[in-house]
């Protein structure tokens, strides 16, 4: 199996292994680069599987567009709410506050408390 990200990288592996006079033989779609017809029948190919890769990335990027005009968002929910987030920074303004429990309360991380919330200076802190 050839390790290839393009088509352009597809003919240039090719064209690497042929000026080593090797030759390129599919088994499954039964193409031999070792004659012309052989060669012109992987062009094909190679170039349909190219249009065919940028076809599904241009829906991809006309779905994205279109739910992105009706407002939708994409990727994953924020584990906390505005409300949330504003019983967090009054929890923190305690200083026998521990983090960890905070965030334990919550259901989430102390990464994610961090990120959400930001850096909270205790009461007893900004003494």
């Amino acid at each position: 199996m050839l390790p290839c990200r393009s088509l352009s990288d597809l003919v240039k592996i090719i064209g690497d292994l042929e000026r080593e006079g090797i030759t390129f033989e599919s088994l499954s779609e039964k193409i031999n680069t070792g004659c012309a017809s052989g060669k012109l029948q992987f062009h094909v190919f190679a170039a349909l599987a190219e249009f065919e890769r940028n076809l599904i990335r241009e829906r991809t990027m006309a779905g994205l567009s279109a739910a992105r005009a009706r407002g939708r968002i994409g990727g994953r929910k924020p584990k906390l709410n505005e409300k949330q987030i504003r019983e967090i920074k009054a929890l923190l303004a305690d200083p026998a506050a521990q983090v960890k429990d905070i965030a334990a309360r919550y259901g989430i991380s102390r990464t994610t408390l961090y990120k959400r919330v930001g850096v909270v200076q205790s009461a007893y802190q900004a003494r």
